[in-house]
């Protein structure tokens, strides 16, 4: 089968653990009903539906008599185990209750890593969509450990988003939404129902999770949410628990908060996108005002003569963040130079660097075909 299929209609929605499990820590079942009930009328009406599923470790540690969820990896890693048997059994009885099969997809950030892999991936989704059946994605927790301890599904969600070439990426949430501020603390904080991009001032409203189930925020959500946009996907974020949650966000009902590509932005290539959903920044180019100028306005490389500080320990082919000197990120891409190269090349021109470094003489940081700008 080719790596190309046909991507219409295809909705991406992500359900934390906090909404799906219940005040026991088991998989709550008419929650899980409600969400087979909602995309079976999607299918109905054409639409595509994937559905990212945290909640393995939450199902996990009631299952196995656990009094609460453990903090050691061979614990937390047992309980995916035990939880994502849970949560599987779950999802076939409801979706089985609509004539509709489900296909369990565990990833980790290493299987996409290879190029073939990811294409791999794209094609059983591509595949599992064409015979019908709903694909249930979720991190391989059971033997992905850093990835664990990073324990971001939103992530995971936009990174499948724009893998398969989504419509539109929904994360179901505890609250409706992104709002100006903490509702539970201002009363005066309103819900922000349309964007267009992230900008500083957006990421300066998100706050870190507030559950003690799941492990993300809304400040989790707003960086999977660069990802989306970078593959020109919008997101939505509502209240999954709210009655025809997933339905409304479609149709663009209720309140929601939808983030939309801004107008200036365009579409990145599949190996841009690639490059940055397979693997982890593993530090940061800090650029000055200058350079950051000429990469966003001018398409230009990150280049040593603009960069004003290196942050981490990386080496040449790592995956990098590119920042400004305020801490925005301004995009991801991949290091020619290593940390402790660039920490003496910094605010150099190549010219300059050339006489000392020859194999660096016409080198930029990161070069323009390997950046993916925010």
């Amino acid at each position: 089968m080719s790596d190309i299929f046909d991507t219409q209609g295809i909705v991406v929605f992500k359900v934390g653990s906090s909404t799906l499990v219940d005040s026991d820590g088991g998989v709550d079942q008419d929650f899980v009903a409600s969400l087979a009930d909602q995309m079976a009328r999607l299918r109905g009406e054409g639409y595509k539906p994937i559905l990212v599923s945290s909640g393995a470790v939450a199902a996990g540690f009631a299952q196995l008599g656990l009094p609460s969820r453990p903090k050691d990896m061979p614990s937390l890693q047992a309980c995916a185990s035990a939880g994502q048997t849970a949560l599987m059994q779950a999802y076939a009885r409801a979706f089985g209750a609509h004539g509709l099969s489900v296909g369990q997809i565990l990833l980790t950030r290493h299987d996409l890593a290879d190029r073939q892999g990811y294409l791999n991936a794209r094609n059983t989704f591509g595949r599992l969509l064409e015979l019908g059946a709903v694909p249930i994605v979720n991190e391989n927790d059971t033997v992905s450990v850093a990835e664990f301890a990073f324990g971001d599904n939103d992530m995971l969600g936009a990174i499948v988003a724009t893998l398969v070439g989504a419509s539109l990426y929904v994360i179901l949430s505890d609250i409706d939404g992104l709002y100006t501020a903490n509702p539970s603390q201002d009363p005066d904080a309103r819900l922000i129902d349309h964007l267009e991009g992230i900008t500083p001032q957006v990421e300066a409203m998100a706050g870190g999770s507030g559950s003690s189930v799941g492990t993300g925020g809304m400040r989790t959500k707003l960086r999977a949410g660069h990802i989306a946009l970078a593959g020109q996907v919008p997101m939505v974020i509502c209240k999954g628990r709210r009655a025809n949650a997933l339905v409304d966000a479609v149709a663009g009902r209720g309140p929601q908060t939808r983030i939309d590509p801004a107008p200036d932005s365009h579409y990145e290539g599949a190996r841009k996108l690639w490059l940055i959903s397979s693997e982890r920044p593993q530090g940061s180019i800090v650029l000055d005002d200058g350079a950051v100028r000429a990469v966003l306005e001018e398409g230009a490389s990150v280049l040593p003569v603009g960069v004003r500080r290196v942050e981490g320990d990386f080496a040449e082919q790592d995956l990098v963040d590119v920042r400004s000197l305020d801490g925005r990120l301004i995009g991801r891409g991949i290091s020619r130079y290593s940390s402790e190269e660039l920490t003496r090349c910094q605010g150099l021109r190549l010219d300059v660097i050339g006489r000392f470094s020859p194999q660096k003489a016409n080198c930029p940081a990161v070069h323009r075909d390997d950046l993916v700008v925010f």
